[in-house]
């Protein structure tokens, strides 16, 4: 939930730290370095790591991390706790991601990793619109005292559920190694620049709701929750879709995510056409998570936690939050909306070649 606090504090930290919207948005690039820097090191230091003590650790260091960013004292040192917050989050992911795998029936990865994602997007569908109403009446600060406390529930259902599995047998040299391959460096990237074009509208989707779409700043905790509902649709779609057809399914779902970018872009102006359109921009955004993941999982073989460590360190969020704040400076927010179709038209042509060289290397 507390990478999506960000979004439910933009508007309130550019008025009580005195910073711009573009440098309030790289609160999120802060907590993507973290992703960055984090997923590969703490995932190789911890390669022979007990599975359950590792994900307790990880989650308390997020519980610390919260309460850090509700009483930093200034900017720098908001975005230094943001940068601490986010070390841990790749190598959660990727435990979780590698383990939900490890168990899934043959042909069903896809559908199973989809599941995990599901948690991150409740974490949208409730945790976005419920930081945005903290955050809107109680002020920024009390946003990530409540995804602390949110945090901390995770960490007893942990202790409570999570069994005690064994020590991976691997090595960290060996899960280095999966990282020259070139399937997984292919979809490490297919990640970073299929996923640019959508993160790059939602680090900065309350200011365009409400000074490009012109919705009160009420309304945007409900529209918020209207995105989440189209991420939840779309990602138990899009794990069904990779199931059976693995990389067609990101092709498919980043051309429709590049058509409802165009189509925001032109529409963005009459609400009721903008707040449809938040729904549909959540479902195919989502719905390329599931095949992305399971590429890099199924590339990766007998290692795959690195591998999808790196790809979830968040390269692509840190980049929208740079790309989005440019936009703003220099041609206004609404210009937002064609650069992300056009990086993710980019991402198109990323899977629509690994497809091809797929199709080689079976023929």
């Amino acid at each position: 939930m507390h990478q999506f606090a960000h979004v439910a504090i933009d508007l309130d930290v550019t008025a009580d730290l005195s910073v711009s919207v573009p440098a309030a948005g790289l609160l999120v690039s802060a907590y993507a370095a973290g992703m960055i820097a984090g997923g590969p090191v703490v995932t190789t230091l911890t390669a022979r790591a007990g599975r359950k003590p590792l994900i307790t650790g990880l989650v308390a260091v997020s519980v610390l991390a919260n309460p850090g960013s509700a009483v930093a004292p200034g900017y720098v040192v908001l975005v230094l706790a943001r940068f601490v917050a986010g070390l841990i989050v790749a190598t959660f992911f990727a435990l979780a991601i590698a383990t939900t795998a490890a168990m899934a029936p043959e042909g069903g990865q896809a559908g199973m990793i989809a599941k995990v994602a599901l948690g991150l997007n409740l974490g949208i569908v409730l945790g976005t619109p419920l930081g945005t109403f903290v955050g809107h009446h109680f002020g920024w600060r009390a946003t990530f005292v409540a995804v602390a406390v949110i945090t901390l529930l995770a960490l007893l259902l942990v202790l409570r559920f999570v069994p005690a599995f064994p020590a991976p047998g691997g090595s960290a040299t060996g899960e280095l190694r999966v990282l020259a391959d070139r399937g997984v460096q292919l979809g490490i990237v297919l990640t970073a620049v299929g996923n640019l074009g959508a993160v790059t509208v939602f680090t900065c989707i309350a200011p365009l709701l409400t000074e490009v779409s012109g919705f009160d700043a009420d309304a945007v905790p409900v529209l918020l929750l209207v995105y989440g509902t189209g991420a939840v649709i779309g990602n138990v779609a899009g794990g069904r879709l990779a199931d059976r057809a693995l990389m067609p399914s990101p092709a498919w779902m980043l051309t429709a995510l590049a058509m409802t970018l165009v189509l925001f872009w032109l529409a963005a102006g009459h609400r009721a056409a903008a707040a449809v359109l938040t729904f549909v921009l959540g479902a195919p955004a989502f719905a390329i998570v599931p095949g992305m993941q399971t590429r890099v999982l199924t590339a990766a073989g007998a290692a795959p936690t690195l591998a999808v460590a790196v790809n979830a360190s968040g390269f692509q969020l840190a980049a929208g939050g740079w790309l989005g704040g440019q936009l703003i400076t220099g041609v206004g927010p609404r210009a937002r909306y064609p650069a992300a179709a056009a990086v993710t038209v980019a991402g198109l042509g990323i899977a629509l070649a690994i497809l091809c060289r797929d199709r080689r290397v079976r023929g």
